[in-house]
C-alpha cells in the first residue's frame, strides 16, 4: 500500500441522503490520513449489472489502493461480505457479482476472503447499511496496512458470484450486442469490442435507425446517430449535440443489433 492510502467508493447510495458521508466519516476515524475518491454514487438503486461495469471501467485509471463497491440490495441476507486480492489493488464489497470484473481489470483475483472478524467490524453491524458498518471500516483498516487474511477467512475464489456475460455475438452483416451502460451524456455503451465495428462501412444502422460509422462525436450532422468506439475501448453509440439514448429507446440489459447499411 502506499504511503498516503487510497480508497475509491462505488455506490447507488445517491446524493441526498447522508449515507456517503457516513462511509466517509467511518474511514475518517480509524484512517484519517487515507484519500477517498468518490467515483459515482449514482448507480441506479440495486442495479449490480451497472455498478459492475462503471467500477471496471474505472480502476485501471486509480491509484492503488482499496476500491469499495456498495450496490447491494441483498444486504442483511446469506450473501457474502468479502474483499478480493488482486495485482492492481483490493476490492472491498458484497458477494453478489459486483466486485469480479474490476479484480480481472486490475489483473485477477489472487486471493479472497469473507469480513467476519468482529475487530474488523462495527461493534453493532445493521441488517441494512453494511456500506457503514461493514465496508468502509475493513476499507480502512486495509488501507492502514492490514491484512486482508486477518478479516475473516479465505474462501475460493470459484465460489465467487459471478455475473453472465452480456450479449454480445457477430452477425453476417454486422453484430448484435447487449447494452452495458448508458452514460450522462445519453450515449448507449454496448458489450461489443472494437473488432466487431472494425469491419462494417461507414454507413451502418442501429436496430434500423440510420447511423455513420466515425471516431468522435462530430463526424455525424447535427442530431444524427454514430457509432464508434468510446474511451473503454467499447462501441457505443452517440448522437452529435443529442442522446442517442433518447433516440434509440433503449435501456441496459436491451440488445441492440448494428448491421452495415445498403445505399439507396
Amino acid at each position: 500500500m502506499s504511503p498516503t492510502p487510497w480508497i475509491s467508493l462505488t455506490t447507488d447510495y445517491g446524493l441526498t441522503d447522508g449515507f456517503v458521508a457516513v462511509c466517509h466519516g467511518v474511514i475518517g476515524r480509524i484512517a484519517p490520513a487515507a484519500r477517498v475518491l468518490d467515483v459515482t454514487h449514482l448507480v441506479p438503486p440495486g442495479d449490480v449489472r451497472r455498478g459492475a461495469a462503471v467500477l471496471a471501467q474505472a480502476v485501471p485509471h486509480l491509484p492503488y489502493g482499496v476500491h469499495v463497491a456498495v450496490v447491494d440490495p441483498g444486504v442483511g441476507t446469506a450473501r457474502r461480505a468479502v474483499a478480493l486480492v488482486a495485482p492492481g489493488g483490493l476490492l472491498v464489497g458484497p458477494d453478489n457479482g459486483v466486485l469480479p470484473a474490476a479484480a480481472r481489470a486490475l489483473g485477477g483475483i489472487t486471493a479472497a476472503v469473507e469480513l467476519t472478524a468482529p475487530g474488523w467490524l462495527a461493534a453493532e453491524v445493521s441488517d441494512t447499511f453494511h456500506g457503514r458498518d461493514v465496508f468502509a471500516p475493513v476499507a480502512a483498516r486495509l488501507a492502514l496496512g492490514g491484512r486482508p487474511t486477518d478479516a475473516g477467512p479465505q474462501v475460493d475464489p470459484a465460489t465467487l458470484v459471478t455475473l453472465p456475460p452480456p450479449v454480445a455475438r457477430r452477425e453476417a452483416d454486422g453484430f448484435t450486442a447487449e447494452v452495458l451502460t448508458v452514460d450522462h451524456f445519453g450515449n448507449v455503451q454496448l458489450a461489443a469490442g472494437a473488432d466487431l465495428l472494425a469491419s462494417l462501412p461507414d454507413v451502418v444502422e442501429v436496430d434500423g435507425r440510420p447511423a455513420v460509422r466515425g471516431r468522435t462525436f462530430g463526424d455525424a450532422p447535427a442530431g444524427e446517430l454514430l457509432v464508434l468506439v468510446d474511451s473503454a475501448g467499447l462501441v457505443a453509440v452517440a448522437r452529435n449535440g443529442g442522446r442517442a439514448v433518447d433516440l434509440l429507446g433503449v435501456a441496459p440489459g436491451v440488445v441492440v443489433t448494428v448491421r452495415g447499411r445498403i445505399r439507396g
